[in-house]
Parts: C-alpha cells; sequence; structure tokens
C-alpha cells in the first residue's frame, strides 16, 4: 500500500497521562503534515486542540478510558463535554467486568446511551480483546453492532497486549458489515499496518505510524 493510503486510516495517539500541551501540538502538527484520519488525545485536550487544529484534522477522544470500569453516566457526562469541546470521534472502553459477568444488555445499553450522547458523530467501542474468550469476543461484535456504534475496536494499548490478526479476522467475521472495524495496540511494523487493513480493519490506531513510515522511507529497519 501506498503511504498516505495507509496513514489515511491511521488514528494518530498519543494518550499517555504524561502527555503535555507541547506534545499533544506536535501530534496536531503531524497529523496535519500527514494527512492522517484523526488524532486521538485524552479529553482534556480536546478543546485546545480542536482550536488549534481549526477543522484541519479531526479530534478522536477517549471515552471512560483506560479501564472502563466507571458508571454508565460518567462516560455519557464525558463525552457530552468532549462533544462541546469540539470532538467528532468518541472511542469508549466496555465495563469489562459488567461483560464478564454476562450481564449483556447493561453492556449494550451502556454503549447505545453514549452513542445517543455523540448522536452522528463517530463512536467506536473497546473490547479490550486481551482479557476477553473467543465466545466473549464474538457476543460483543453482536452488541457493539446492535447498539448502533460505528466502530468495534480492540485495545486500549494499556493492557495485557494489543491486537492481533486473529482479533481482527474474528471481528470481520462476527460483523459481517454491520460496523467498522479499528485495531489498536502493538503495531510495530508497515507489513503490520498492511495485514490488519487487508483483513478488514478501516482504522488503525497507533502512536508509531508515521515514524514506522518515515524509517522505511529512509531506507532503516524498524
Amino acid at each position: 500500500m501506498k503511504r498516505e493510503e495507509i496513514l489515511a486510516k491511521v488514528d494518530h495517539t498519543l494518550l499517555k497521562p504524561e502527555s503535555t500541551w507541547e506534545q499533544i501540538r506536535t501530534l496536531c502538527d503531524e497529523a496535519v503534515a500527514n494527512k492522517t484520519a484523526s488524532i486521538c488525545i485524552n479529553s482534556g485536550y480536546v478543546k485546545q486542540a480542536v482550536a488549534y487544529l481549526a477543522g484541519r484534522v479531526p479530534v478522536c477522544t477517549v471515552i471512560g478510558f483506560p479501564l472502563g470500569a466507571m458508571s454508565t453516566e460518567a462516560k455519557t457526562f464525558e463525552a457530552q463535554q468532549a462533544l462541546r469541546d469540539g470532538a467528532v470521534e468518541f472511542d469508549m472502553v466496555i465495563n469489562i467486568g459488567d461483560l464478564k459477568s454476562g450481564e449483556y444488555k447493561k453492556v449494550e445499553d451502556e454503549i447505545r446511551a453514549i452513542k445517543e450522547a455523540v448522536g452522528d458523530k463517530v463512536l467506536k467501542v473497546i473490547i479490550e480483546t486481551c482479557l476477553l474468550t473467543e465466545a466473549e469476543k464474538e457476543k460483543m461484535c453482536d452488541i457493539v453492532c446492535d447498539a448502533g456504534a460505528d466502530f468495534i475496536k480492540t485495545s486500549t494499548g494499556f493492557s495485557t497486549g494489543g491486537a492481533t490478526f486473529d482479533d481482527i479476522a474474528l471481528f470481520a467475521r462476527c460483523c459481517r458489515g454491520r460496523c467498522k472495524i479499528k485495531a489498536a495496540g502493538g503495531i510495530r511494523t508497515v507489513s503490520d499496518m498492511e495485514r490488519f487493513l487487508e483483513l478488514g480493519a478501516d482504522r488503525l490506531g497507533t502512536s508509531s505510524a508515521i515514524k514506522i513510515l518515515d524509517n522505511v522511507d529512509a531506507g532503516n529497519n524498524y
């Protein structure tokens, strides 16, 4: 794939808790220069980033990140505030404990509530695949699609593992085009990015895509 084709699918990401505004601004500049799909940042920086970017690149933020173990009301409020601040894409973390407890309706209702809160903006649902069984992943494909979310997403990047090829193939098989797919966490090479996209990912979440591609363009091994 061409460099620009890959980057057009990338949410250029910086979610480290120690991130400074200077680092976020650099992220914005890189996203503009490389025409990424969005930047993905913590909600506290959304208002500044939206003002700085002035529409040049969409701003995505995370909701209930990285654990997902807070109330639906708290997640909904966070999403509404980020919407007021100008975010147009939202990556929420499910309550994994609820899923493990078999509280499927509760999980679905929460996703639906947040989708209602953000309206026609893009909602991506992080299910943290590294903590789930195959049956739970399959169940979440149905839940995410039935709740009206726009994407199902593999990982926060803050747990025990990130995206795998097998998980993206599972998503593609179980979602059957009912929602889009985002691979995130542990993407390290150009071949990783290309393979995830070939398997059915519509978006990639990574902090290093530009660096990886720059190294390849410079003839370096990464």
